[in-house]
């Protein structure tokens, strides 16, 4: 009887091992003192102040972060919308066409993403005259319609999860569908939303596929940046970059996990009192 669940508990072991022990290599090796990334020569923090000091890195760490948060935040709200539309109204015109073409970047390889954004934006500077060059803006513009996709799955399953009696009594008494949104789809579906947001940063912070085809001179991000870095070998200060990257996405997972969970258990109790008083 107790065998499937030690198997269960090693397979599980294994795989968190298998994922996260390279991991915590490359952080014990980013305080490497040698300029050897595999050979231990003491421990020391230089790496990381010629990290801080590199204007290069300094430049493309930011540059990643700004096109991030752009890129998530409008892929969030466009996603969000997107799931809305597909789930609240089942029937209209175009909608099996506008359904497939959500999906289709889920099943669709990063290079061909890469390759039809890179052709669009050279029509695009042929017809318009926009852009001149690629650079910030068409890496935004491609992390945002790459990104939305996931935003709009998510959201769209919490949304088919919701309970939609609450919404259509709100609009029984008397409220408008603008405030319906507001006040109780939104609210209901934000752990939805916030996911969808931390989801889309994350692409868009470690993509390299769709930034190369998208991307122009000057404008090197830091997952680029980081590539041809290895190219030429790993050496301690991709460690040290490397672990800065993974605290800072690892920070933000624990502030979001700490927000949806107190504002679920808000709703429990919400939930409670609303029992209680009716009761």
């Amino acid at each position: 009887m107790n065998r499937r669940p030690m198997f269960l508990v090693c397979v599980l072991v294994f795989g968190f091992a298998f994922f996260y022990i390279p991991i915590l290599s490359m952080m014990v090796y980013s305080f490497n003192a040698s300029r050897l990334a595999t050979v231990w020569g003491g421990f020391s923090v230089k790496w990381y102040i010629s990290l801080f000091s590199n204007e290069q890195i300094v430049a493309a760490f930011w540059l990643s972060l700004k096109i991030a948060f752009i890129s998530a935040t409008f892929a969030t709200i466009l996603g969000t919308m997107a799931a809305i539309a597909l789930v609240r109204f089942p029937k209209f015109r175009g909608r099996t066409l506008f359904s497939g073409l959500v999906n289709a970047p889920l099943i669709m390889p990063e290079v061909i993403t890469g390759i039809s954004a890179l052709i669009f934006f050279i029509l695009l500077a042929k017809l318009v005259g926009w852009p001149a060059q690629r650079g910030f803006a068409t890496i935004t513009l491609a992390h945002i319609t790459f990104s939305m996709v996931f935003v709009t799955t998510i959201v769209q399953s919490r949304l088919q999860q919701s309970d939609r009696a609450i919404e259509e009594a709100a609009m029984d008494l008397g409220a408008k569908p603008w405030q319906v949104l507001w006040d109780i789809t939104l609210p209901v579906i934000s752990p939805a939303i916030l996911s969808g947001w931390l989801l889309a940063f994350t692409i868009s912070l470690d993509d390299v596929v769709i930034t190369s085809f998208t991307t122009g001179p000057g404008n090197t991000t830091l997952p680029l940046l980081i590539w041809s870095k290895v190219k030429l070998g790993v050496t301690p200060d991709v460690n040290a970059l490397a672990t800065i990257t993974v605290l800072v996405v690892g920070l933000g997972v624990i502030v979001a996990g700490i927000v949806m969970g107190r504002a679920d258990r808000r709703r429990e109790l919400d939930a409670q009192m609303a029992y209680r008083d009716n009761k």
